[in-house]
């Protein structure tokens, strides 16, 4: 089901009505034919390890998820790669700097705030151990996979298994 974001058209302020394009029910302008694809949000995220093989994780000050523990990430900004994404946000958050190792995955999580993300998942070699969060983060500290505490997001725990194992 369509959640009513627009209810003109953007383009011609034209009215929109429901129509059934390709199998899902979309916005369409019934005048000049603009169509609402409602596609997914890009955002990065990271299992940033040190030298010690611990991975870092940062309780999160923001909705979505604010007060859980969860990887470093974000949205992708305009005219940005997802690498240089990846590295800015764990920059931005946690002040960690990093290189990315490999590509783990590309995942969907679901949420409530912003509908679909595309999350695009990094392994980084944490450069340094000396963490500075910004106003996103209320604690932040590298852990060993087995002294994890719960992380709610999906596509983070798939990550992390994905690096890790099990």
């Amino acid at each position: 089901m369509i959640k009513q974001v627009y209810k003109f058209c953007p383009l011609c302020r034209y009215y929109l009505s429901k129509v059934r394009i390709d199998g899902h029910v979309r916005l369409v302008c019934q005048k000049c034919g603009w169509v609402y694809y409602k596609n997914p949000l890009p955002v990065t995220s990271c299992v940033a390890v040190n030298k010690k093989g611990e991975m870092l994780i940062a309780k999160r000050n923001l909705d979505p998820g604010k007060g859980s523990w969860a990887l470093p990430g974000g949205f992708i900004e305009l005219n940005e790669t997802p690498e240089d994404s990846c590295l800015r946000e764990l920059k931005e958050e946690v002040g960690i700097d990093g290189k990315i190792m490999r590509l783990v995955g590309v995942y969907v999580q679901n949420t409530e705030e912003y509908g679909s993300l595309l999350v695009v998942g990094y392994m980084v070699k944490a450069m340094h151990d000396n963490l500075s969060i910004n106003s996103e983060v209320q604690e932040a500290k590298f852990v060993k996979k087995n002294s994890m505490p719960y992380i709610p997001f999906m596509a983070h725990r798939k990550l992390i298994k994905e690096v890790f194992g099990k």
